[in-house]
């Protein structure tokens, strides 16, 4: 951020920018005539996982266009870096999909909606995270069966929300922008229709259920006077079930991850943690890009039986924009993930925290059930769709205001709406690309090439 210049200044120098790099051409774009093979990009990041979890990644993928772009930011982060760029960066999300946002507790217990999945987070070029957003409400549309125009109305909502609220960011102070957030309430109160803002209502409501109690009686059992998690495989092991690995192992890295993670965490919430016992560990299957990784759940126990704390560790790897961008300058992929996402979201997990182990695994942790909801894309109407589209472009203008310039590239965006229909149609071009590749991956999964399960 140019600090030292004036707001009418840093909004010229975004202004200016466009002499550079006009508006236009971020929808001019077409794929590298020696792009790689995607499914050779997709099978090329299996190498590293838990192989007998690998086929349930695959058959989540081929399950729908979507669904693969879901899996396939390694792929978009290649065909992103030959865009054009402003020369304006802010922290990434890096896989700023439509999925990739929900809701969920802020430490002082309300319910706010924000991004949330960093796996990606570097810092970057803003317009990357836009572009792929943008793309996701295009396949969105098209699983749910919208012709064209209303896909590009609902795409171009999502755009100009980001543009709009950037320049109010842009025109507010640092401390404004900062502690702006949006909670469930609000989204609720200001849906125009009553019967939107009592399913919003009930949305939250569910949510609000997601608790450690819940999970407790959900995903524990009682064995020999013993509370453990218990096993649902193929997507919940116990560690002793999980194929291939050495569970002793792999509970040993766990107990010293803790510790690891406990030095990362505030001194408060230290006390707090230092509460509660570990109890048991188990190997959990989430998401689509994520499963193989080794992403797991830990039991804790407080004061007693029915003080259960429920946290979640993540595998962290490189992100797929390190390819193309300067290369974190953190010491463990964990703590890339961590600090990305308490730069980028207006509150954080009061259990947050990285690993700092020497291994070869670096892991994040937070909690694994605290009023976490997201929103069924699949039962929207176009109205409703539009509407999101419009929540998470905002969402995600604030994220991005917080580490980049606003007023900057508000000044690129400008008023009218070249920007807009210029990221439309990059949209739907990559969307295209992304089908041909979704089709090519099941072709790989037919012929033999590629191994899929159902998971």
């Amino acid at each position: 951020m140019s600090d030292h210049l004036r707001p009418d200044e840093r909004r010229a120098e975004g202004k200016a920018r466009r002499k550079e790099v006009p508006r236009s051409s971020h929808g001019d774009w077409s794929p590298a005539t020696d792009r790689p093979d995607p499914v050779d990009v997709v099978t090329g990041q299996d190498a590293s996982r838990l192989q007998p979890l690998v086929p349930i990644r695959h058959g989540r993928m081929a399950e729908s266009p979507f669904a693969f772009y879901r899996g396939a930011a390694k792929i978009m982060a290649a065909d992103l870096a030959s865009t054009p760029s402003t020369g304006f960066d802010a922290q990434l999300c890096g896989d700023a999909h439509l999925a990739n946002f929900g809701s969920y507790a802020s430490p002082d217990r309300r319910q706010v909606f924000d991004v949330n999945d960093f796996d990606e987070t570097l810092p970057g070029p803003w317009e990357w995270d836009l572009k792929r957003l943008a793309t996701s409400f295009v396949l969105a549309g098209r699983d749910n069966g919208f012709d064209d125009r209303t896909i590009r109305s609902i795409v171009t909502r999502s755009v100009s929300s980001y543009r709009e609220a950037m320049a109010r960011f842009g025109a507010g102070g640092f401390l404004d922008v900062w502690y702006a957030q949006a909670s469930l309430d609000d989204i609720a109160a200001s849906a125009p229709r009553k019967k939107d803002r009592k399913r919003i209502a009930g949305q939250a409501k569910k949510a609000r259920s997601k608790g450690n109690l819940k999970a407790l009686g959900k995903l524990a059992e009682t064995v020999g006077g013993r509370t453990q998690i218990k096993s649902d495989p193929p997507l919940l092991l116990r560690l002793r079930d999980v194929p291939g690995i050495d569970a002793d192992e792999l509970h040993s890295q766990v107990v010293a991850s803790h510790g690891d993670f406990r030095n990362s965490l505030a001194d408060d919430r230290r006390v707090l943690l230092d509460r509660f016992r570990l109890l048991d560990v188990a190997l959990k299957v989430v998401g689509v890009g994520s499963v193989g990784t080794r992403c797991m759940i830990v039991l804790l126990e407080g004061r007693d039986e029915g003080d259960p704390l429920f946290l979640q560790i993540k595998e962290a790897t490189d992100s797929v924009l390190e390819d193309h961008l300067p290369r974190s300058p953190y010491d463990g992929a964990g703590r890339r993930v961590v600090e990305g996402q308490r730069l980028m979201q207006a509150s954080s997990d009061i259990f947050l925290g990285w690993d700092t182990t020497s291994s070869k695994h670096h892991y994040y942790w937070r909690q694994f059930h605290d009023m976490k909801g997201s929103a069924d894309v699949s039962a929207m109407h176009p109205r409703q769709l539009t509407r999101y589209a419009g929540i998470c472009g905002t969402t995600l203008a604030h994220a991005h205001a917080r580490s980049g310039d606003p007023l900057a590239i508000a000044g690129y965006m400008g008023s009218g709406d070249v920007f807009d229909r210029a990221i439309t149609r990059f949209a739907f071009t990559y969307a295209d690309l992304n089908d041909r590749d979704h089709a090519a991956f099941r072709d790989a999964i037919e012929a033999g090439r590629v191994e899929a399960s159902a998971g």
